[in-house]
C-alpha cells in the first residue's frame, strides 16, 4: 500500500487527535477490564477518568454577558491540551507540556504610537480596568477545527479609551512575549518571532472583540495565552493573539506573522467565510472540538448579525 506524503492529506481530514486518543483510550480499557475481571481487580479502577490537567487562580466578581453564544461548552481538558502556540511547539499537545514554567507574573502591555497617552499597563491594572465578563464565544481555527469556551475578560475598547488613539490612528498593531530561553522550541516552528497581528480601529473597538484575562473563570493557563491575550470571534484564530506585551496605534496596516510568512493562504482580514478556501483545504465544513461529525461553517463564525456591516462594500474574496 502507497502512503502519501502527510501534505497531501487536508488537516481538516485528520481525525482530531483527542477524539482518536479517547477511541484507543476506550478499546485498551475494555481489553484491560477483560482481564482484570479475570484476575480480580476491580474494573472501576481501570476504567476511572484521567485526573483533570493544572488549574488557574480563580477570578472573582465575574458577571455574565449577553454577549455570550447559546452553545455547549467545550470540556476545560479538551481545550488546555489541543493549541495553537508555535512559540511552545507546533504539536497541537507540545504548548500545553512545553508552557508549565513560561513566567507570566509581573506583566506589563505597553501601549504606543498614535495615542495621546501612551502607558504602561502592568496586569494588575488590566485586572482592575473594567468589570470581568464570562463570554461564551466561539473560536473558528483555519483547520477548520473549533471550540466553544467561557472566557473572561472586557472589551478591548476599554482599553483604547484609556489611550485616546488620535485621529491618525487606523490601525492596531499587537506583539507576543518572546523568549527563547523560556521557547526554545521555537526554533522548530518556521515562522518569524515575536508574533504580531493586527486589527482595523473600527474593528479593536467593537464590543464583541475582547481583552481576555481568563477562561471558565480562572486566569488564562500559559498554554491558552496567559496572562493577556485578544479574542475575536468572528476571525479565524490566529488572530487572536496571546500572551501580549505591547499594543501600537498607527495609520498604516501592520505587518502580521502569517501574512509575512504565507501571504497567499492567511489574509489580514481572515474573517471566517466558508465560501474562500485554504488553498490547501475546505472551509465550508468545521469540526468541534470533541465531535465526530462535521457541521457547516457559518459566515463570520456565526457573528454575521453584528459584524458583516463593518464590511460593508467590501471584496470579502479579495480581502480575504
Amino acid at each position: 500500500m502507497l502512503i502519501g506524503n502527510r501534505k497531501d492529506i487536508p488537516y481538516s481530514e485528520v481525525t482530531p487527535k483527542n477524539l482518536y486518543l479517547n477511541r484507543r483510550k476506550f478499546l485498551s480499557s475494555a481489553a484491560a477490564a477483560g482481564t482484570a475481571f479475570l484476575a480480580g481487580q476491580p474494573i472501576t479502577d481501570l476504567l476511572a477518568s484521567p485526573a483533570q490537567a493544572g488549574r488557574g487562580k480563580k477570578l472573582e466578581g465575574i458577571k455574565k454577558s449577553s454577549l455570550s453564544a447559546n452553545e455547549k461548552i467545550n470540556p476545560f481538558d479538551d481545550v488546555t491540551n489541543y493549541n495553537n502556540f508555535y512559540e511552545f511547539g507546533t504539536a497541537k499537545d507540545e504548548p500545553a507540556k512545553y508552557a508549565k514554567n513560561f513566567k507570566t507574573y509581573p506583566w506589563t502591555v505597553k501601549v504606543e504610537g498614535e495615542v495621546n497617552k501612551p502607558e504602561l499597563f502592568d496586569i494588575d491594572t488590566i485586572l482592575k480596568m473594567a468589570p470581568l465578563e464570562e463570554r461564551i464565544y466561539r473560536l473558528r481555527c483555519v483547520e477548520a477545527w473549533s471550540v466553544v469556551i467561557p472566557w473572561v475578560g472586557f472589551s478591548l475598547s476599554e482599553l483604547i479609551r484609556r489611550v485616546e488613539p488620535t485621529s491618525k490612528a487606523k490601525f492596531v498593531a499587537f506583539e507576543t512575549f518572546f523568549d527563547m530561553k523560556q521557547m526554545p522550541r521555537a526554533r522548530f516552528a518556521g515562522i518569524p518571532f515575536p508574533y504580531v497581528e493586527g486589527l482595523r480601529m473600527d474593528e479593536a473597538m467593537h464590543p464583541l472583540t475582547l481583552l481576555c484575562v481568563g477562561m471558565y473563570g480562572e486566569a488564562l493557563p500559559n498554554q491558552d495565552g496567559a496572562p493577556v491575550r485578544i479574542v475575536v470571534p468572528w476571525k479565524y484564530g490566529f488572530k487572536s493573539i496571546k500572551s501580549i506585551v505591547k499594543i501600537r496605534f498607527q495609520e498604516k496596516q501592520p505587518p502580521t506573522t502569517w501574512g509575512l510568512s504565507a501571504p497567499n493562504e492567511y489574509g489580514f482580514y481572515s474573517n471566517v467565510n466558508p465560501n474562500v478556501d485554504h488553498p490547501r483545504w475546505s472551509q465550508a465544513t468545521e469540526r468541534r472540538l470533541g465531535e465526530f461529525f462535521k457541521r457547516k461553517t457559518l459566515p463570520f463564525n456565526g457573528y454575521a448579525d453584528q459584524v458583516a456591516q463593518l464590511y460593508s462594500g467590501m471584496d470579502l474574496k479579495k480581502y480575504y
